[in-house]
């Protein structure tokens, strides 16, 4: 059943959201540059034409997971970036009350389940929340995002086997960046396109040009409606490239400076996004302009709220541990 064409509405969302990424994402590294930001920070610059057409199909109510270059997938789900800019401070009003930081922000309320910073760490939340919603009989869906470095462990085949065998409602979006950390994905594995691993577990391995939003707004529709139709997990691999480097400060020794030139000036997700709406007429330079100026304003607010936040006090040192004990 081909997926309904968005409207213009719609396209607007998904151009808004995707600049909402770039300038909170543009927004984290200068901040952290001037001392402010807690912890490691790994942006999604270059991989917004991922996130933010696949949530485009979900409501509230869906879940999906997230790895440690989250905060691409936090907005595009309709997290709050006031308290995402508070986390990243290390505030109290943050997510994760400013303990968690950049790669734990979770928001349950808009069915975010979690960024974390173990490679291939979202798998199990997402193949046992889909699994949850089946046996519910819900109709949510759940989505796994990941990259390329994680198809090479063991999560990423012991749960789409077990999503498979049980046409779990879950869909795994694999962000293929080409890179995982500092390592060419080709250096380490010889099947380069992950989509080609799905014939293996008996389900629909898709591969999309991950910097096209309109492509992966289709193929991500397909997936996620056949998902609620009890058809079982797919596999969606979008082809995609960072902008910057692993984490903030990473100088990129493992890659040249025309490569990184090749896909900002060629392939920029929102650039290729603002050509095909203005194209068709859906988007002027005038509305374009007031897009991206509403946007800054709510990241300068977002900047002032973390700032005007307390920090966590001592007394909050061991609230939300957890630990077993073995008698």
């Amino acid at each position: 059943m081909p997926v309904e064409v968005p409207s213009a509405d719609t396209l607007k969302d998904i151009y808004t959201r995707m600049w909402r990424i770039r300038l909170f994402e543009e927004q984290a590294e200068y901040q952290s540059s001037q001392g402010k930001v807690m912890g490691a920070l790994h942006t999604y610059i270059g991989e917004e034409a991922v996130a933010v057409p696949v949530c485009a199909h979900l409501s509230a109510t869906d879940y999906i997971t997230s790895t440690h270059r989250g905060h691409g997938h936090c907005i595009a789900k309709g997290a709050d970036i006031k308290k995402m800019m508070a986390e990243l401070f290390g505030r109290a009003t943050g997510y994760c009350k400013g303990k968690g930081g950049s790669m734990h922000i979770a928001d349950f309320t808009v069915g975010m389940l979690g960024a974390n910073g173990i490679v291939a760490g979202g798998f199990g939340l997402a193949t046992g929340a889909g699994w949850a919603a089946q046996l519910r009989k819900s109709g949510q869906v759940a989505v796994c995002f990941f990259g390329d470095g994680a198809a090479n462990r063991g999560p990423f085949h012991e749960n789409i086997n077990i999503a498979a065998v049980w046409k779990l409602p879950v869909v795994y979006v694999c962000e293929n960046n080409q890179y995982a950390q500092w390592t060419p994905q080709k250096d380490v594995t010889l099947v380069t396109d992950i989509a080609n691993m799905a014939p293996a577990y008996g389900i629909p391995g898709v591969q999309v040009d991950g910097m096209d939003a309109l492509a992966v707004y289709e193929a991500s529709g397909e997936a996620i409606a056949r998902a609620r139709r009890g058809e079982g997990p797919t596999l969606l691999e979008c082809k995609t490239y960072r902008f910057h480097g692993h984490n903030f400060g990473d100088p990129q020794m493992y890659r040249s400076r025309e490569e990184i030139a090749e896909w900002v000036d060629r392939r920029d997700p929102i650039k290729r996004l603002a050509g095909h709406l203005k194209d068709a007429g859906i988007l002027t330079d005038t509305e374009d302009q007031e897009i991206q100026q509403r946007v800054a304003a709510e990241l300068q607010e977002a900047v002032r709220f973390a700032e005007s936040s307390p920090y966590p006090t001592p007394d909050e040192l061991y609230k939300d541990v957890y630990s077993y004990e073995y008698a």
